[in-house]
C-alpha cells in the first residue's frame, strides 16, 4: 500500500516549516509511532537543532561531484530501515548531478511507493505554477521547483503562516539567518510588500487546493446540489452591448462576498455557431479578466440548461442574467432564457439585471443561412415545372394498365427528387402540380377536376401531405448539412486563430497573413484613424494610416475595401479580394478583435523596451551616486586626512608616524584607484568597447601573479593548481584581474585564520578554476543577485567597495568566452567557478 504524504507549506523561508515538522515528529514519537529523520536542514538555527535532538537520523549518502563531497537523502537506507514515518525536508531540492533522481520529490515518490509515510516541507516560491509570479514580485528566479500536482496529491497540506511583521522581527533577532546576512535580507527579499504578496499567494493556492478536494468529494459522493462554502458568481454573456453592465454588476456582487469568485460564461449553439458580436465578447472577456474573473465558453442548444449545468459544475451560488431584449409579444409566445433558468436554478440565486437594451425587441442575431445555393434552387424549379408534365406524358400510354396508387408513388418519387435538388418550395409546387395532374388525367372521372371516389380523394390528399412532409425533411437535412459544413469551416478558422494566440505569435503580419490565407483574400490591412481626422471620414486616404498589412495592394481607407470591420472608433480591418457573406464576416470580426489586441501588445512591448534602458540607467545612476557618496569618499577622506596631517606646521611627526601616514595615504589612493578602474571597466563592458587580446594562457603562471597582487592578503590564499592542465584561451591581464577580484572577495568574507583555496581541473574542452572559501556563504536564491552592480548583500563595511567586483568579474569572464557561476561549498562557504575554453579546442 502506498504511503501517505503530508506537506508543510510556507510563504517564505523562516516561517517555521521545519520547526513545525519536527514538533509533529516528536509528538508522533510520544504516541508510539516509529519516526525517523531522512533529511532535515536546520540552517544553523538553535531552536530547530534542539527539536532534532533525540530523533533517530538515517545516515545520509555522500556524493562526489567535481572534486567536492556532498550529502544527500539515502532512499535505499530509508526503505531498508522501513519506519512508519520519515521526515524529508526541502521537497523542491535539486540533487547533486549523478544521483539516481534529479529532484528530491522524486526520491519521496520512491519512499511513498514503498509504503512509508512521508512528512516534508516546501515554500510557495518553489511551486512550478507560481515560479514566474514570485520572480515578478521579488526579482529573484527560483531554479528549484516542484510540480504543483505532486503537492496537490498530498493527503494533507498544512499552511505554516506568519505575518510579515513577525517574520521580519524573527529575521532581525537572528532567528533565520546569520547576523551579517540580516540587513541584505530585510532590504531585498524580505521586504514587507514581498512577504505580504507571497503570503497571499500561499493562502490562495491552499484555498484552491481545498476547492479541488471539495469538488472531488462532491463528485465521489454524487452530490449535485450547491454547497455554499464559498460564494461564486457566474455572469451569463450573450455578446450583446449589455455585457459590460452585467459584468460590473456581477463584480460588485462578488466583491460583497468575501473571497468570492467571478466567472463569465457564453453559451454557443451545438452547431458551433455562436451568437453575439465577437468584438463585444473579446472586450467583455478582457473586462472580466481585468476584474480578477475568468471567462468560459460552453456548448448547448438549451441555453437555460447549459447555464445551470455550468453553474452547478463550478459550485456557483449566484447567477447574473440580463433582462430579455425581446419585445413583449415575443415574451408572451415564449418564456425566454431568464424564466427557464430561474425554473431550473434550484438553490442558485438568479439575478435579473435591467439594462438599456431590455425590451427593445433586438434579440440575438440569427445564425441561420440559406440551405441551398441559388443554382440548386433554380434547378429544383426547373425539375418541378418540366418534370411533372414529362412524367405525365410518359404515364399516359399506361393509364389503363397502372392503378392510381402506383401512379401516386411515381409522382411522389419525382417530388422527393425535386426536394433533394431544389429544397422545400419547388417540391411543394411539384406536389400541388402532381395532385392536379393526377386528378385530371388519372382519377375518374377523367379530364375533370371532380373526384368520384372518396378513397381516391383521400389518396390524393395523403399524397400531398406526404410530399410536403418529405420535402420539408429533405430541406431541413440539406440545411443542417450546409450549416454543419459552415460551422466546420468557422471552427477551423477560429482554431487557426486560437493556435496563433496559444503559440504566442503576436506579430500582426503573421495574424493578418493567416486571415488572408483563410479567406483567400488579396490583402488584409489594419487601418488606424489619424488624430485630426473626422470620425465619419471613410474615403480620404489622408485620414488613415496603415498600422499593419499582409498581401499586395493594401487598402488606404475603409471605403477602398471590399469588406471592412470597425473594431473601435480608431481601428478598422479592411479586406480586399472578394465580398464575404454574413457567416464569414462573423469569423472576420473575431480575427479583427485579436488584431487590435496584437497591435496594442506590440506597442506596449516597444514602449517597455524603450523604457527598460532608461529605467536601468536610472537605477545604475542612483546606485552609483549612493556608492560614490560613501565608498569613494572614504579612501579619499583617509588620504586627505593623512596629507593634511603631514602638512601641519604645528606638529612634529616622528619618522615612524610619518611613514605610517604616508602608508595610509598610499593605501587609500591605491584603493581609490582600484574603485575607479572597476567603474571604468564596467562602463567599457556595458558600452561594448573593452579591448580583448585572447591567447593561450598557462594557469600555473597566471594564478601566482594574481595571488601576489593581493598584497598583504596573499598569505591567506593557497594555490592547488596542477601543472599538467591544458592552457586556456583568455586575455592574461583580464584573467588575472578576475582572479584577484574573486580571491580578495573570498578572503574578505572568510573567518579569521581560515585560508582560501584556488584549484583548477580540466573537463574535456573546458577548464574550471575554483575559488573556495569557508565563509558564511550565500543562500541559493541569492546567487544571481551577487553579480548585480552595486549589490553587496548586506556588506556595509568600509572595505567592501562599491559592489562592482563580482559584476565586473562575470562581465570580463563572459567577454573572454567563459562563465562565472557560484556554488555552495560543502560544509559551508561559497565557491566561485570560472570556466574557460581549453586552448586545444580554440578556433
Amino acid at each position: 500500500m502506498r504511503g501517505r504524504l503530508r506537506i508543510y507549506l510556507g510563504a517564505a523561508p523562516g516561517v517555521g516549516k521545519t520547526y513545525a515538522m519536527l514538533g509533529e515528529a516528536r509528538r508522533a514519537r510520544e504516541r508510539g509511532r516509529d519516526v525517523v529523520v531522512g533529511f532535515v536542514e536546520t540552517h544553523g538555527r538553535a531552536r530547530t537543532e534542539a527539536l532534532l535532538e533525540g530523533l533517530e537520523v538515517v545516515p545520509r549518502r555522500t556524493v562526489t561531484h567535481r572534486g567536492a563531497v556532498f550529502t544527500e537523502l539515502d532512499v535505499d537506507a530509508v526503505v531498508a530501515r522501513a519506519p512508519k514515518v520519515v521526515l524529508v525536508d526541502e521537497l523542491a531540492h535539486s540533487n547533486v548531478p549523478g544521483s539516481r533522481n534529479a529532484r528530491r520529490w522524486q526520491d519521496v515518490e520512491e519512499i511513498l511507493e514503498a509504503g512509508i509515510d512521508v512528512v516534508s516541507t516546501v515554500n510557495v516560491q518553489h511551486l512550478e505554477s507560481l515560479n514566474d509570479v514570485v520572480e515578478q514580485i521579488t526579482g529573484i528566479a527560483q531554479r528549484e521547483t516542484v510540480p504543483d500536482e505532486v503537492v496537490r496529491r498530498a493527503d494533507r497540506v498544512e499552511l505554516v503562516d506568519m505575518s510579515p511583521g513577525a517574520l521580519r522581527r524573527r529575521l532581525a533577532h537572528g532567528n533565520v539567518y546569520a547576523p551579517e546576512k540580516v540587513d541584505a535580507a530585510l532590504s531585498n527579499y524580505f521586504r514587507e510588500g514581498n512577504l505580504t504578496a507571497l503570503r497571499e499567494l500561499a493562502l490562495l493556492w491552499v484555498a484552491g487546493t481545498v476547492d479541488e478536494q471539495l469538488d472531488r468529494y462532491r463528485a465521489a459522493h454524487g452530490i449535485e446540489r450547491t454547497w455554499e462554502a464559498r460564494e461564486r458568481v457566474v455572469v451569463a454573456l450573450t455578446g450583446g452591448p449589455e455585457g459590460d453592465t452585467l459584468i460590473r454588476r456581477a463584480a460588485r456582487i462578488a466583491a460583497r462576498g468575501r473571497g468570492a469568485g467571478l466567472l463569465a460564461v457564453h453559451v454557443t449553439g451545438a452547431d458551433g455557431l455562436a451568437g453575439g458580436d465577437p468584438a463585444n465578447l473579446a472586450g467583455q472577456r478582457a473586462l472580466v479578466e481585468s476584474l480578477g474573473g475568468t471567462y468560459h465558453q460552453v456548448i448547448g442548444d438549451d441555453v437555460p440548461r447549459a447555464l445551470i449545468d455550468f453553474a452547478s459544475g463550478v459550485n456557483a451560488t449566484q447567477l447574473v442574467l440580463g433582462a430579455s431584449r425581446r419585445g413583449r409579444f415575443a415574451q408572451l409566445l415564449s418564456p425566454g432564457v431568464g424564466v427557464g433558468t430561474t425554473a431550473l436554478s434550484g438553490s442558485i440565486d438568479v439575478h435579473m439585471v435591467p439594462h438599456e437594451e431590455a425590451g427593445s425587441g433586438r434579440a440575438r442575431p440569427s445564425t441561420s443561412r440559406a440551405a441551398l445555393t441559388r443554382r440548386r434552387r433554380l434547378a429544383g424549379w426547373a425539375a418541378a415545372v418540366l418534370g411533372m408534365p414529362a412524367l405525365t406524358l410518359a404515364l399516359l400510354p399506361f393509364a389503363g394498365a397502372l392503378a392510381l396508387p402506383s401512379e401516386i408513388l411515381l409522382y411522389l418519387s419525382l417530388v422527393i427528387a425535386v426536394a433533394l435538388i431544389g429544397g422545400t418550395w419547388p417540391a411543394v409546387t411539384a406536389a400541388v402540380g402532381g395532385f392536379l395532374l393526377l386528378n385530371w388525367f388519372f382519377t375518374p372521372p377523367l379530364h375533370t377536376w371532380t373526384i368520384g371516389s372518396p378513397e381516391n380523394l383521400f389518396a390524393l390528399v395523403v399524397f400531398v401531405v406526404v410530399a410536403v412532409a418529405v420535402s420539408a425533411i429533405v430541406d431541413l437535412a440539406a440545411r443542417r448539412t450546409r450549416e454543419a459544413a459552415r460551422a466546420r469551416a468557422d471552427a477551423e478558422a477560429l482554431s487557426t486563430l486560437a493556435g496563433h494566440v496559444l503559440r504566442g505569435e503576436a506579430a500582426l503580419p503573421s495574424l493578418l497573413g493567416r486571415l488572408r490565407e483563410t479567406f483567400g483574400l488579396s490583402s488584409v490591412t489594419l487601418l488606424e484613424r489619424r488624430g485630426d481626422a473626422a470620425p465619419d471620414d471613410r474615403s480620404d486616404p489622408d485620414a488613415w494610416r496603415i498600422a499593419a498589412t499582409s498581401g499586395a495592394a493594401p487598402c488606404t481607407s475603409p471605403a477602398a475595401a471590399d469588406t471592412d470591420v470597425v473594431i473601435d472608433e480608431r481601428l478598422v480591418l479592411a479586406a480586399r479580394g472578394r465580398l464575404l457573406d454574413a457567416g464569414d464576416r462573423r469569423v472576420l470580426e473575431a480575427f479583427a478583435a485579436e488584431a487590435a489586441v496584437a497591435l496594442r501588445q506590440e506597442r506596449l512591448r516597444k514602449e517597455a523596451e524603450q523604457a527598460a534602458p532608461l529605467a536601468e540607467a536610472d537605477r545604475m545612476r542612483t546606485a552609483l551616486l549612493a556608492a560614490v557618496s560613501h565608498d569613494l569618499r572614504t579612501p579619499l577622506s583617509a588620504a586627505k586626512a593623512a596629507v593634511e596631517s603631514l602638512r601641519a606646521a604645528d606638529v612634529r611627526w616622528s619618522e615612524e608616524d610619518r611613514d605610517e601616514l604616508l602608508a595610509t595615504a598610499d593605501e587609500s589612493l591605491d584603493r581609490l584607484g582600484r574603485l575607479v578602474d572597476n567603474l571604468l571597466d564596467m562602463s567599457r563592458l556595458q558600452a561594448g568597447v573593452l579591448g580583448l587580446a585572447r591567447q593561450p594562457v598557462a594557469l600555473e603562471e597566471v594564478v601566482p601573479h594574481a595571488i601576489d597582487d593581493l598584497g598583504p592578503l596573499r598569505g591567506r590564499v593557497e594555490s592547488g593548481v596542477p601543472v599538467d592542465l591544458p592552457e586556456v584561451v583568455a586575455d592574461p591581464a583580464l584573467l588575472e584581474r578576475v582572479l584577484v577580484n574573486l580571491m580578495s572577495n573570498a578572503v574578505r568574507h572568510s573567518p579569521p585564520g581560515s585560508r582560501v583555496l584556488v584549484t583548477a581541473s580540466g573537463h574535456g574542452d573546458r577548464v574550471e578554476i575554483r575559488v573556495i572559501d569557508r565563509g558564511p556563504g550565500i543562500p541559493p536564491e541569492e546567487h544571481e543577485r551577487v553579480f548585480m552592480p552595486f549589490q553587496r548583500l548586506g556588506d556595509r563595511g568600509n572595505g567592501s567597495g562599491v559592489g562592482l567586483g563580482l559584476a565586473l568579474s562575470r562581465g570580463l569572464t563572459e567577454a573572454m568566452g567563459g562563465t562565472l557561476v557560484p556554488e555552495e561549498t560543502p560544509g559551508g562557504g561559497l565557491t566561485m567557478i570560472v570556466t574557460l575554453p581549453a586552448s586545444r579546442t580554440a578556433p
